[in-house]
Formats: C-alpha cells, sequence, structure tokens
C-alpha cells in the first residue's frame, strides 16, 4: 500500500501588516517579502501595524529612537511628541491578549517591530545614531516569546536563517497540536516523527527529549508536556550546523541504501558533497 506523505499544521505567525499586507508603512508603502508571498497558503498568518494601532496615521511624520536621560524614548522629530507610553501600552495589551503562535516575521530596522540594528539617536533634532538596539514592540516580543520562531523579513533572505525559521515554526505548530490532544501516545509519535531533525539540531537534547518521553518515573501527563516543551525549545535555540544535517544524512541513508541502485547512491553522496561544499543548499 502507497504510503501517505506527513500533513504539516499551518504555524500561527504574527507579522507586520506593512509585509505584503496592507501599504501601511510611515510613507504609505507596502514592503515586498517573496518569503511571506510564498508562505501565505501554508501559513496562518495575523498582520498588525503596532503604530497605526496606537493612532499614528497613513502617511505619517516618521518616529524614532531617541535617549532621554539615559532611558530610549519612541519620539515622533517634526511633531516632538513621545509615544513610549502608548506603544508600550499596546505592545502589552496585545501581547497578553495571543492565544498559541509559533512564530514572528517583523520589519527589519523599525523603531516598533525591528529586533535589531534598529537606530538609536542621541536627541530628536537631525544627527549620527549613537547605536543601535531594538523596536520597542519587536523587544517585548523578543523578551516574552525568545524560543519561538522570531525573524525579521531582511534576514529570511538568507537561506540558513529562513531554513531554521521555517523548520522551528512547522516543529513548534506540529507540537502544538500534539499538547493539545494531551495524548502520551501523540507525543511518541512526535518524538519518533522528529528524531533525525532533533539529532540533526542537538543530539543531547534528544536523548533528553527520548527519557522524558519514556516516562520511566511515571511523572503525571502534564509534567510530562511542560518537561517535554520546556527542552525541545532548548533543542531548537540555535539553527542546526551543516556537518550535523550531513551525519544524519548519512545515518538515514542506512536505513534503505540496499534498495538504493549504484546510480541513485552515487546521485545522493554526489549531491552531500555538493551542500558540504555550499554549491546546493
Amino acid at each position: 500500500m502507497e504510503k501517505k506523505l506527513r500533513e504539516f499544521l499551518k504555524p500561527t505567525v504574527i507579522v507586520s501588516k506593512c509585509i505584503e499586507f496592507e501599504s501601511c508603512r510611515y510613507n504609505g508603502l507596502r514592503i515586498s517579502s517573496d518569503v511571506v508571498k510564498r508562505l501565505k497558503p501554508y501559513v496562518q498568518f495575523s498582520p498588525v501595524c503596532p503604530e497605526v494601532e496606537i493612532g499614528l496615521g497613513i502617511p505619517r511624520n516618521p518616529i524614532r529612537l531617541v535617549m532621554v536621560k539615559g532611558e530610549a524614548r519612541l519620539i515622533q522629530p517634526a511633531t516632538k511628541d513621545d509615544f513610549t507610553d502608548n506603544m508600550n501600552h499596546f505592545t502589552s495589551s496585545f501581547l497578553d491578549s495571543l492565544d498559541e503562535v509559533d512564530g514572528f516575521i517583523l520589519k527589519s530596522r523599525s523603531p516598533s517591530c525591528g529586533t535589531k540594528d534598529v537606530k538609536v539617536y542621541a536627541g530628536a533634532e537631525k544627527g549620527m545614531a549613537v547605536r543601535r538596539g531594538k523596536g520597542f514592540f519587536a523587544g517585548s516580543v523578543l523578551n516574552r516569546f525568545s524560543h519561538l520562531a522570531i525573524e525579521d523579513e531582511g534576514r529570511l533572505t538568507n537561506f540558513r536563517i529562513r531554513e531554521h525559521f521555517l523548520t522551528k515554526a512547522f516543529t513548534l505548530a506540529r507540537f502544538r497540536q500534539v499538547k493539545e490532544s494531551r495524548s502520551m501516545g501523540e507525543l511518541v509519535r512526535f518524538q519518533t516523527e522528529n528524531k533525525l531533525l532533533l539529532m540533526a539540531y542537538n543530539q543531547k537534547e534528544l536523548r533528553i527529549l527520548g527519557k522524558i518521553v519514556a516516562n520511566h518515573e511515571k511523572k503525571p501527563k502534564e509534567e510530562v508536556f511542560k518537561n517535554y516543551e520546556r527542552h525541545l525549545w532548548s533543542a531548537f535555540a540555535r539553527p542546526s550546523r551543516h556537518t550535523s544535517n550531513i551525519n544524519v544524512l548519512l545515518h538515514g541513508l542506512g536505513g534503505f541504501s540496499k534498495k538504493l541502485s549504484p546510480d541513485e547512491k552515487s546521485f545522493f553522496l554526489n549531491t552531500i558533497e555538493e551542500y558540504r561544499d555550499e554549491r546546493v543548499p
């Protein structure tokens, strides 16, 4: 009987609304992202624009991060208005209202949504940036949801960063489904299906996760799921190394190499070498 391919649950991802959804940038434009555009059929996107949500119009005078008495504030230079408290209030309220989410794709270098490399100025007047930091909304996201898949649309053009983001988002979405089932059988199945993936990412955490699933100490189900989730987050804290991916692919080859023709096996091994030399993704 023909085996059915695994179906993946759509991850829930919060996305900056200006990226492929609405023309709500400060200049009234929309940001183009091939990654977000191509993901729309496979991801449950939830768009948000923090700047519009706090009452700023479209188009609008730009806001920037400004140091005031040693503290970064969100200032609109044209009006000298301070939107820090408004942004903090919206961010706290919005993040508190979220149900289960699997990731965020935020606007790069934005004073509200930038995850890094956001210019911080010494004053509202024109001048050079004195340092780089995080946007107000993005900073709270990173503090509260650092275990999720979080990137900006600029970094997602890098293949390895994009691969890690997608792997993490889809794996966390599937685990969320398993957690909602409260079934130890589903947890065992999840561990089995993702064994090679976890092996590529973090072999130490793979062993720990295996022991948690085995549950020789007969711990309560709620504790098992909680411990498993915490270590799953740790397993995906960093991208897998390409050398680890190669080792796992070769390990997987052992499971079916006898069914391959010499030409098929040669093609597989040659492709591995091209990947090792970074000639193919």
